[in-house]
């Protein structure tokens, strides 16, 4: 029980600042919002071969890859708030509370998923008008599948925060180095396949996790159920978040005043 009130307060802590400044929900989207307005159209449409994944609207490939970027783009930035609190001494004075070292973690976390959650859904209705067709079964497990990458990602970036206390930069430097790598080899942007993409790309992608919550959240978008991907994205969102969580905490409860 202890765990629980802890980490409902440091939720409430950490989603305060988010609540007076909305506008810095909004802020954080903003190269999602020109994505989508300046690529997405020039996609190909039904008559011109059903777009990369043979979608019949290129909004339907394209739009859950942009929910997966921001999933990824947020959340990677999450431990930037933990290194700001570090440098002020917030972050000591909060050690020595007698709040569990675990719920410092997950309360943080909880509060980047909301955040993502509120961003996607405020997406996904921007895009009611367009031809981006919505099945809400399918629909409410991409939330979930985006919700579990979110943990993953933001705990990794927390752990690499807590890493990274006495060299600041070393944060933002192999933040950058994964991400870019992360980002480009998942098929998000343009899809990767056998026939189109040299054998070691092809490879690449494969090992790439992300891919795989890509390829899932398309297929749940889509109504596609009870493909493999479905699962196979599940599994790999599993698979970041157990290790950003267990890593995560294991690095709170290491940190030294």
């Amino acid at each position: 029980m202890k765990v629980l009130t802890d980490t409902r307060t440091v939720f409430a802590r950490e989603l305060g600042p988010e609540l007076r400044r909305p506008a810095g929900l909004l802020f954080t989207m903003m190269l999602l919002f020109l994505l989508l307005a300046l690529f997405a159209p020039l996609l190909p449409g039904p008559g011109e071969g059903g777009g990369p994944a043979g979608a019949g609207s290129p909004w339907q490939w394209f739009v859950p890859g942009m929910l997966v970027l921001l999933g990824l783009s947020a959340t990677a930035g999450a431990g930037a708030s933990l290194l700001g609190e570090m440098s002020s001494g917030a972050f000591e004075r909060l050690l020595v509370t007698p709040l569990d070292r675990a719920a410092m973690l997950v309360g943080r976390i909880l509060k980047e998923v909301v955040v993502l959650l509120t961003q996607a859904l405020l997406i996904l209705l921007l895009l009611l008008p367009t031809d981006f067709r919505l099945h809400l079964p399918g629909a409410l497990g991409a939330m979930a599948l985006l919700s579990v990458f979110g943990v993953g990602i933001g705990a990794l970036s927390f752990t690499l925060a807590l890493h990274s206390r006495r060299q600041q930069t070393l944060f933002y430097g192999v933040q950058q180095v994964v991400f870019f790598p992360l980002l480009l080899l998942s098929g998000l942007l343009l899809p990767i396949t056998r026939e189109a993409a040299p054998t070691w790309l092809y490879v690449l992608s494969r090992i790439n996790p992300v891919t795989h919550v890509v390829e899932a959240e398309r297929a749940l978008f889509d109504g596609r159920l009870t493909e493999s991907g479905v699962l196979y994205g599940f599994a790999a969102a599993a698979a970041v978040a157990t290790l950003g969580v267990v890593a995560g905490i294991r690095g709170m409860r290491r940190a030294a005043l």
